[in-house]
């Protein structure tokens, strides 16, 4: 996995510190079973299959250490991976993360970062691939979907038509340059702001554009007991 010496890395950072409770599992649904796998090995395999990815972050709750140890020890096919303690919300889990990194972002051995939902466990190395060639080209960047058939909402219960422009569903990995990625974090946490993901803190704290590249139908999010069928469908096909 690591790049030739002297030439910067990029890290993926998987977050796996949420509870999931809508799955309907009495523990982190990143742990549930999923083609004969935990869902949260899927995430780990895809990043360790890039090239470019010479650092890999799991993110997790303390709670989960033994299930954690379990996974890194029979079902990432020996991809090294570094473990990080979560905080109270995703944002402080991101920026944990980034302190992690942050000597290697100083000295340059890091140059990006991407981060991704571990309850994305159909992810593949192409889209990780391109989410990454964008953000070192532009600053950050952003998988998504065309959301075609979003209407807004007008006053009380009439439809106002179609938003201006273009509507994307967003998915992850979001991926940005690691320096002015670290250092948004860092001034979002000096002044209290909590984004509703890694963009919207970037739109805040930084003026790189955030591209979106065409995402995938398959990289779902798995939020209720439906979608592991789903994905157990996809995984099985594609064997």
């Amino acid at each position: 996995m690591p790049t030739p010496r002297g030439i910067p890395f990029a890290a993926g950072v998987v977050l796996a510190s949420g509870a999931g409770t809508r799955v309907g599992a009495s523990l982190n649904k990143v742990y549930l079973p999923l083609a004969g796998r935990r869902i949260v090995s899927w995430s780990i395999g895809s990043f360790a299959r890039v090239p470019a990815i010479g650092a890999i972050v799991l993110v997790v709750r303390p709670q989960d250490d033994e299930l954690v140890k379990a996974v890194l020890e029979h079902e990432v096919d020996g991809a090294a991976v570094e473990v990080v303690h979560g905080g109270r919300t995703r944002q402080e889990s991101e920026l944990r993360a980034l302190r992690h990194l942050a000597t290697r972002i100083d000295e340059n051995v890091i140059d990006a970062v991407l981060i991704h939902d571990a309850a994305r466990p159909l992810v593949t190395p192409a889209l990780i691939n391109a989410v990454l060639a964008s953000a070192r080209e532009h600053g950050g960047a952003m998988p998504g979907l065309a959301a075609d058939d979003i209407h807004a909402a007008g006053e009380g219960d009439l439809l106002a038509g179609r938003p201006d422009g273009t509507v994307v569903r967003a998915q992850t990995p979001q991926g940005f340059r690691a320096r002015p990625l670290l250092e948004a974090y860092e001034q979002a946490a000096r002044e209290g702001f909590e984004g509703t993901d890694t963009a919207s803190v970037m739109e805040r704290f930084s003026s790189l554009p955030v591209r979106w590249v065409p995402g995938e139908e398959r990289n779902f999010k798995v939020t209720y007991p439906h979608d592991l069928v789903v994905a157990e469908q996809v995984l099985t096909s594609a064997r």
